[in-house]
C-alpha cells in the first residue's frame, strides 16, 4: 500500500496525527520533553489519577495477587478481587450484574456485535463514540443513525423495528448530554432494547455520581443495558457492561473479547474499587468541577469562539472564520495552530479535527477537572484571549 501517498495527504489536510512525546503526567500537570504544562485534555474529572487511596490500594494489591491476572476470567482469571468489584459496582449502580473489559471500547465492540443479528436494527445517535458506530458496523445487524438527539425524527423510523437503540449519557466531543427520559419512554413504547455508553458521566454526574441516568431522574431499570469506564472521572482505566444477570450471563459465553482475552490486573482492579468508594462520598469534588465548569463558561462567552451549550467538564470551542486570514486556511490547519499557540505559552489543549468530529467542526477541547483551580482557569482564559487576538 502507498503509506506515505496516504500520510502525505493526510498532513496537507491538516488531519495527520503523531504521538505526543509525553514524559508524565501528574494531576492536572504533564511534563513533555522536560516543559511542564498545565493539562485541559485529559478526562480526569476529579483529579483521582493522584489519589492516595488508589495508589495504596494498588501496591497493596499487587503485593497480595501480583501484577497479573494471567488468564482469561473463564479460565483461572477471575479472582476475588474482580468478584469484589462487580459486586459493589451492581449495587453502587442498581444493577443485577455486571462484567469486567479491559477498554470502554472492547466493552460496546463485545456487546454490540455479539447481541444482535441480521434481523435486527441497531439505532445510534449520530454523535456517538467511535466505538459504538464501528461495533455496529461490524455487527450483523443493520445500523441506522439518527439526527443527533433528535428524538422526533427516531420515533418516526421506529414503528414495527426491532433492536437496540443505542445513546450516550455525555458526548465525548460535545459535552452535551443525551435527553434519557425521552430515550427511556421511547424504547417502552417500540420495545427495543436501549443502551447507555455513561463514560463522561459516571463519578461526575448525579448522586453519589451515580451518573446521567441518575442526574436526569431515570431509573437504572429503564435502561435495558449500562456502559461505563474507570479511565475518566475514576481515574483508572477499563470498562464494565451492566445489566440483567441473564444478560452478563450470555455474554461470558458469547462475548469472544471477554472470553479469550486476560482478564484486568489486580492492582489495577484494587485501585477501581477504591476509586468506585472514594467517587460515592466526592460531593466537594463534584461541586469544585462545576464552580471550574461555570467559571470557564463566563470567561469563553467573550472570545470569538463558537462555545458549544455543554455544562459538563468537556467544553469544546469550535473556530469562526473570522479567525482565518483571507478565509484561505481551514478549520484543520487553524485548530492546530491555536493548539500549538497555547502550549508555548505552557498549556496542553486538544485540537480535535475530523474524523473524530464531522468535518467543518474542528474544535478546542477543553477539558476541567476538579483539580484546577481558579487561578488555572483565569490563565487558560487570559491565554486564549491572546491567541485568538494574535
Amino acid at each position: 500500500m502507498p503509506f506515505n501517498l496516504c500520510l502525505a495527504e493526510r498532513e496537507a489536510a491538516g488531519l495527520r496525527r503523531r504521538l505526543p512525546a509525553i514524559d508524565k503526567v501528574i494531576g492536572r500537570q504533564l511534563v513533555s520533553q522536560g516543559k511542564t504544562f498545565l493539562n485541559f485534555a485529559g478526562n480526569d474529572y476529579l483529579g483521582l489519577s493522584q489519589a492516595p487511596e488508589l495508589i495504596t490500594a494498588a501496591d497493596a494489591a499487587a503485593r497480595e495477587f501480583g501484577v497479573g491476572a494471567v488468564a482469561s476470567p473463564l479460565v483461572v482469571g477471575h479472582q476475588a478481587i474482580h468478584r469484589q468489584l462487580e459486586s459493589e459496582l451492581a449495587e453502587w449502580l442498581g444493577l443485577e450484574a455486571v462484567m469486567l473489559f479491559s477498554s470502554g471500547f472492547s466493552a460496546n465492540q463485545a456487546l454490540i456485535k455479539t447481541l444482535l443479528s441480521k434481523e435486527h436494527i441497531i439505532w445510534q445517535d449520530r454523535l456517538n463514540h467511535a466505538s459504538l458506530q464501528e461495533a455496529g458496523a461490524l455487527s450483523p445487524a443493520k445500523m441506522q443513525r439518527f439526527g443527533h438527539n433528535d428524538l422526533a425524527a427516531l420515533a418516526a423510523r421506529l414503528k414495527d423495528k426491532a433492536g437496540l437503540i443505542v445513546s450516550e449519557g455525555v458526548f465525548s466531543m460535545d459535552g452535551d448530554q443525551g435527553d434519557w427520559q425521552g430515550l427511556s419512554t421511547l424504547a417502552a413504547q417500540t420495545r427495543n432494547w436501549l443502551m447507555i455508553d455513561d463514560a463522561h458521566g459516571l463519578g461526575v454526574l448525579g448522586k453519589q455520581g451515580r451518573g446521567t441516568l441518575s442526574e436526569q431522574g431515570v431509573a437504572a431499570t429503564q435502561v435495558h443495558i449500562h456502559m461505563g469506564t474507570f479511565g475518566k472521572a475514576l481515574g483508572v482505566s477499563g470498562a464494565f457492561i451492566g445489566g440483567s444477570q441473564a444478560l452478563i450471563d450470555y455474554l461470558h459465553n458469547h462475548a469472544r473479547s471477554y472470553v479469550y482475552s486476560t482478564h484486568l490486573p489486580p492492582p489495577q482492579v484494587a485501585a477501581i474499587l477504591a476509586a468506585v468508594r472514594l467517587v460515592q462520598g466526592a460531593d466537594d469534588k463534584r461541586e469544585q468541577l462545576q464552580a471550574r465548569i461555570q467559571q470557564f463558561r463566563a470567561g469563553a462567552a467573550n472570545l470569538p469562539l463558537q462555545l458549544l451549550p455543554s455544562n459538563t467538564a468537556i467544553q469544546p470551542l469550535l473556530l469562526g472564520k473570522e479567525l482565518v486570514s483571507g478565509g484561505a486556511m481551514g478549520d484543520e490547519q487553524m485548530t492546530l495552530q491555536l493548539a500549538a499557540r497555547l502550549r508555548e505559552q505552557g498549556f496542553w489543549v486538544g485540537a480535535i479535527r475530523p474524523p473524530t468530529v464531522p468535518k467543518g467542526s474542528s474544535r478546542l477541547r477543553i477539558t476541567l477537572s476538579a483539580a484546577h483551580s481558579q487561578a488555572d482557569i483565569a490563565a487558560l482564559l487570559t491565554a486564549l484571549e491572546k491567541v485568538c487576538e494574535e
